[in-house]
């Protein structure tokens, strides 16, 4: 069997590459906390996204079923019956209704009965 000597300056060049591996590896390591910080920083950025998008659809106003009794000037019953034939969009939340106030002035402008000048 043969036996193979090591010199110093062996050690020292397998020393250098061994180390030059260690640098590359460290480099594209990436740790659970540095997922993390990526995950918080999407995270972040998403969220000024959308609010950059649509600020406007964040403040929502909702109107509860007197609210649009009140707003109209209908009876509960002609609500009810607006709602199940679809005119009128609404959530339901348990037992609570709720009806987006721009989609109320929506049916009102679509409903508009243009009236012509002529009277007799």
């Amino acid at each position: 069997m043969a036996v193979k000597i090591i010199t110093t300056e062996d050690l020292g060049e397998f020393k250098m590459e061994l180390l030059q591996e260690i640098k590359e590896l460290s480099e594209t390591i990436i740790t659970t906390d540095d997922l993390r910080e990526l995950k918080m920083d999407v995270i972040l950025e998403i969220k000024d996204l959308l609010k950059q998008k649509r600020p406007e659809q964040s403040k929502k106003e909702w109107l509860k079923s007197t609210q649009v009794l009140e707003m109209l000037q209908i009876s509960p019953t002609t609500l009810l019956s607006l709602r199940m034939n679809g005119t009128i969009p609404f959530v339901k939340i348990g037992g609570l209704i709720f009806y987006d106030a721009e989609e109320i002035e929506k049916v009102l402008i679509e409903n508009t009965v243009k009236t012509s000048k002529k009277r007799r």
